[in-house]
């Protein structure tokens, strides 16, 4: 594909990039940055509410445009600038110790709260006060995994865009709704008035997940609320659910990291609303 475009990192286009590895400037320019080939491509894919395409730059060394060719294609279809660079610009912007070779430029792409209340949403995962970009990213995943219908990340939670939550989603950023910055309090009346039924996840909860399942009480519209990694969920929001249930733990392990107890919650509800969604 040619000699790179892009041969020094203090190109303005490669230093506009990698600028976004910080909070403030993603916001001000609302772009975030997707790495490897897995986000890039569903990236290209991916188009927001107003049908504008999501990716808006590439930046690929030539062994990479060689190597993904399909996402190079689908890249320019988008509409994307695409830029041929030297692995030293893709080191300069990259947030990883071994870059892949492809990095996007992406538009935002959260929903507005108020569209996922509209949808009547049957399964959403609420984070609030997670803190972790990682274990964020894992439960966007796990949520995408489990058929939610959307992830609402509350205002006292990591930044959506913040390049590890990026990297954890594993592309499932751009499959689900996911509404940011939301007050827990608004998003729990919310989406209770919305028909759901909200759950809080906690080691300490009063409810078992077991006994709730043999219940037969998790077969309608659930919002799940899961806490921070160190402290789970304070007493004001424990109180604001509907129940607080707590994952058995039927060995010897001490508890669940977030993550972890997150699929565990949403896999349960999502086998309890099978026969809803079937009949649906």
């Amino acid at each position: 594909m040619g000699t790179p475009e892009l041969i020094s990192p203090r190109s303005p286009r490669v230093a506009a990039a990698r600028r976004l590895a910080r909070r403030n400037f993603r916001g001000k320019e609302r772009r975030f940055i997707a790495e490897g080939p897995q986000a890039v491509r569903e990236a290209a894919e991916h188009r927001g509410s107003d049908g504008e395409a999501t990716l808006v730059e590439l930046f690929a060394t030539v062994e990479a445009a060689e190597r993904y060719e399909s996402i190079i294609d689908a890249a320019l279809a988008a509409g994307a600038r695409v830029h041929l660079a030297d692995s030293e610009v893709l080191a300069d912007v990259s947030q990883t110790v071994t870059p892949q070779g492809l990095i996007g430029v992406c538009r935002f792409l959260d929903s507005p709260f108020e569209s996922i209340l509209a949808a009547r949403p049957a399964l959403v995962a609420v984070l609030a006060n997670v803190r972790d970009p990682g274990n964020a990213g894992t439960v966007l995943r796990c949520a995408d995994a489990a058929g939610a219908d959307a992830v609402v990340l509350t205002d006292a939670s990591v930044d959506l865009y913040n390049p590890k939550s990026v990297r954890a989603s594993v592309g499932s950023l751009f499959h689900l709704p996911v509404a940011v910055g939301v007050p827990v309090e608004q998003a729990v009346r919310g989406l209770r008035d919305a028909g759901s039924r909200i759950l809080a996840a906690d080691g300490a909860g009063e409810d078992d997940l077991d006994d709730e399942l043999d219940a037969g009480t998790m077969g309608g519209p659930t919002a799940w609320v899961f806490g921070n990694e160190a402290w789970g969920l304070p007493e004001e929001t424990r109180a604001l659910a509907d129940a607080v249930v707590r994952v058995p733990i039927h060995g010897k392990a001490e508890s669940l990291n977030l993550a972890t107890a997150a699929a565990v919650c949403l896999y349960a509800s999502a086998r309890a609303q099978r026969p809803r969604r079937s009949a649906g």
